[in-house]
């Protein structure tokens, strides 16, 4: 079988070389995929011609696709992979509006339970900032629609939080995305990711088939500093699993987050045949949702599909048949580490075109994965000689992650570090202190 995969980030390169690994799958089509998607086995990349990806499916025989980003699923991609036949993992247009919309997605957590911070809605300057100004701060804003990241303040001070709804709402900081904004409850605790894949219709609903399957817990780093410093980014690395996340705190998530959000998708009628990720807080009171993503996080991916130890093109496949009740999820046993390194000036203004390098025996013998996000094929015949150039140029903000697996967290960690010492290019950083104590503060 062929699979597309939709994406160019390193979530996407750590979908297709997973996929890759099934000995099912022939080839994966990225669309348009990464420089480091172009350097996997049994990977090619094909840049789509005004976003007409399922003529590409259709072109090259892909039996499924798999949508990486949430923008093309808000916009109904899932959709029109169906009408043509083609199985796809991710939900549809209705469903995607669980994480393109900040105010649907409360609104869906209160009408069903699921345990979360307390908020209210605000479509007029005024009348936020009269709130602000009534509750105070440590206080969170959030941008209604979806803004690459960019969206949400955690405003520690009164002006802090007046100023970023003024930024939001008049100055358009994340344009049409803030003309709405939801403001909540600043919760206190350790912020964990838990991602799942999720396989629900209503026909699979009558059948006592829908359900949504918990992968391992995982921790993003947003802050782009040592310490959990300076300003939010996309996400400066992940580690999986989490230890703080206790039997109980599993229990107390599926029993308060989880089985709540099935049973809403059940009754919304949602067709949701994809993944889902689950932003939690961990308070005093048990984990609470902050967020609904609609897909696979960036770089939780690249922490936890290492960690997989089962085929996933065929649960990928479950997914999409509705046979994920009955399928047996296997998990190593030990832990992933996954530091990202960023161009200089991000999550600012950066340069692109920096030629990466790498002394590839050594990184091999390091046992860690390269995951390449703003990274490209470097096409410059003036570099195709150097010794121990990879073929890559950065072309973005996050260039790439190196994602080490081991039997314990410490050698993760070195294996992670000692890795990522060995790649080079102009202004290139990262932070020293993924997964330990610290590093990630609560919000």
């Amino acid at each position: 079988m062929k699979v597309l995969v939709v994406g160019n980030g390193g979530r996407e390169h750590a979908i297709a070389w997973k996929l890759a690994q099934s000995k099912d799958v022939e080839q994966v089509v990225c669309v348009p995929g990464n420089g480091g998607t172009a350097l996997e086995e049994k990977c090619v990349n094909i840049t789509p011609s005004n976003g007409n990806y399922v003529a590409i499916a259709k072109q090259e025989g892909c039996g499924m696709a798999i949508i990486g980003p949430e923008n093309p699923l808000a916009e109904g991609l899932a959709d029109s992979f169906w009408e043509a036949g083609i199985p796809v993992v991710g939900p549809k247009k209705t469903a995607a509006q669980l994480e393109a919309s900040k105010d649907l997605a409360k609104q869906f957590m209160h009408t069903y339970g699921v345990q979360c911070a307390a908020n209210e809605t605000f479509t007029d300057e005024a009348t936020a900032l009269a709130y602000v100004q009534k509750h105070g701060a440590p206080i969170v804003i959030k941008a209604d629609g979806l803004a690459a990241g960019k969206g949400v303040v955690v405003a520690m001070t009164q002006e802090e939080a007046e100023n970023a709804v003024k930024s939001l709402m008049e100055d358009g900081a994340v344009g049409n995305a803030g003309k709405k904004l939801v403001i909540e409850e600043y919760l206190k605790g350790d912020e964990i990711s838990i991602l799942a894949a999720v396989s629900i219709t209503p026909e699979l609903a009558k059948e006592g088939k829908a359900c949504i399957v918990p992968f391992l817990s995982a921790r993003d780093h947003k802050r782009l500093g040592d310490g959990a410093l300076g300003p939010n980014t996309g996400g400066m690395g992940a580690i999986a699993p989490v230890s703080d996340v206790t039997p109980l705190i599993q229990s107390q998530f599926e029993k308060n987050i989880l089985e709540p959000t099935l049973k809403g998708m059940v009754a919304e009628g949602y067709d949701y045949r994809g993944f889902i990720f689950f932003g939690l807080m961990l308070t005093e009171d048990g984990p609470k949702c902050l967020e609904y993503n609609v897909r696979l996080g960036d770089p939780e991916t690249q922490a936890v599909l290492p960690l997989m130890n089962f085929d996933f093109a065929a649960m990928c496949q479950a997914i999409v048949d509705g046979t994920l009740k009955d399928f047996n999820f296997e998990w190593k046993k030990g832990f992933v580490v996954a530091p990202v390194a960023v161009s200089g000036g991000y999550p600012g203004s950066y340069r692109k075109g920096m030629p990466i390098s790498c002394n590839k025996t050594a990184f091999e013998n390091t046992g860690a994965k390269f995951f390449a996000a703003g990274a490209m094929e470097d096409r410059r015949s003036d570099h195709s000689t150097a010794k121990d150039f990879t073929g890559l140029v950065t072309s973005g903000g996050r260039v790439l992650a190196c994602s080490a697996y081991a039997d314990s967290f410490d050698e993760a960690w070195k294996k992670a570090y000692d890795a990522i010492k060995l790649i080079h290019f102009d202004g290139m950083f990262y932070r020293k202190d993924i997964g330990l104590p610290g590093a990630a503060r609560s919000n």
